[in-house]
């Protein structure tokens, strides 16, 4: 099992070092690490050429995240990527642990793990909503991203297959091209935490972009209007679809913002007479 990692950065030199030294702390050495610098001008490419000349850097203009993991994932070397964010990290026996999973279950495309949360320097409990699972998890993942793309470990050809991350999509990336995953494929699940998710900075995408189901909503109503879901899994999918617009919508009404209604109320009209046990619509 032959992985890159891929590390996407924008103006992230106050972490970088830290995600970069997790990488090179493993037990089971990676065979490659990329860093794909998204247009950073904070001294990120001097702290790189210094103190990393192992790690490979690939510079572009800012694109956003996708653009970032896409690039680095299409120059990968290797059969497996591991994805980390440049503001998370990796306990010493991630990859270890990982490669172990693979050995038992060569067939899974995907592992992925547990974690640990750190906000502001202090530990915090993940809510029940927030549980890591394995196996057929696609109705798992319609709530909320289910997975961390820190966390995971991913075959090369299942991300071609799946086109990458949507680079239309400025948050909410992971959990769309999560859909789009375990839609077809069992994934393989480490009950252990094997990263550590570092919150609470100002450059979030949480805090970036309010509202963050408009995201969501625009990949599900991607995912249904492809029209090659299981019939089991398309109906979970519409009634997340319905659930994530009414509240959507009823948030953008509360506070008059426009936009929002101009751009879901069509979606959410579209929705409801697609199915004829929504009267309320």
């Amino acid at each position: 099992m032959r992985i890159s990692v891929v590390i996407p950065a924008y103006n992230r030199a106050y972490c970088l070092p830290r995600a970069l030294d997790s990488v090179r702390a493993q037990t089971s050495p990676v065979d490659e690490i990329i860093v794909v610098d998204d247009g950073s001008d904070d001294g990120s490419a001097e702290i790189l050429a210094r103190d990393y000349p192992a790690v490979r850097v690939l510079r572009q203009a800012n694109r956003g995240v996708s653009a970032a993991r896409n690039r680095g994932i299409s120059a990968a070397q290797h059969d497996w990527i591991a994805l980390l964010d440049s503001d998370d990290s990796w306990l010493p026996h991630k990859i270890e642990r990982i490669r172990a999973a693979w050995r038992r279950n060569p067939g899974m495309v995907l592992f992925h793990s547990d974690e640990i949360w750190m906000r502001n320097g202090v530990r915090v409990n993940p809510m029940k909503k927030h549980r890591k699972a394995g196996g057929w998890i696609f109705e798992h993942c319609l709530p909320l991203c289910a997975i961390s793309p820190s966390a995971s470990v991913l075959r090369r050809n299942t991300l071609d297959a799946l086109g990458g991350f949507d680079e239309t999509l400025p948050a909410c990336e992971d959990y769309d091209l999560w859909l789009r995953l375990c839609a077809r494929h069992e994934v393989g699940y480490i009950d252990a935490a094997l990263i550590v998710k570092h919150g609470g900075h100002p450059d979030q995408l949480s805090r970036r972009y309010p509202a963050m189901d408009r995201f969501r909503v625009r990949a599900l109503d991607r995912l249904l209007r492809a029209r090659d879901l299981p019939p089991a899994a398309a109906g979970a999918a519409r009634a997340m679809l319905r659930h994530k617009l009414e509240i959507l919508l009823g948030g953008a009404h509360k506070h008059d913002n426009r936009d929002l209604i101009a751009e879901f109320t069509p979606l959410y009209r579209h929705w409801c007479r697609s199915e004829a046990v929504q009267p309320r619509c």
